[in-house]
């Protein structure tokens, strides 16, 4: 559930970006420059692989594991890069990755 909530979350921080809403800041120039547009992309297209793995993670598919915690890995480094567009969401979704790869990568489905 957790990871789902996490898609959706990059999906709507995709999309603010891509509109170009009033709630990203957009400070001083970086070492990793992108423009607000493409940032949006990237985590609207990463909110939606996170989200379809959480799906998968439903249904039990074993290669979802795995998927979780690459795509939950990609995650953290987009918004380790986006920290200085938006710093406290980043900081938000970042813990929630972190506490998702913590929470997948130690499930044991033989122990109820």
């Amino acid at each position: 559930v957790l990871l789902v909530t996490v898609g959706v979350l990059e999906i709507l921080q995709g999309i603010s970006a891509i509109s170009k809403d009033d709630v990203t800041v957009v400070g001083p120039e970086y070492a990793y420059q992108f423009d607000l547009t493409s940032w949006g992309w990237i985590h609207l297209v990463l909110g939606v692989l996170v989200t379809a793995v959480g799906i998968m993670l439903f249904t039990g598919a074993t290669w979802a594991r795995v998927g979780a915690i690459i795509f939950c890995s990609l995650s953290i480094l987009a918004n380790f890069l986006w920290l200085p567009h938006s710093p406290w969401w980043s900081i938000t979704i970042i813990a929630l990755d972190v506490f998702v790869i913590w929470a997948v990568a130690t499930w044991n489905p033989d122990v109820i």
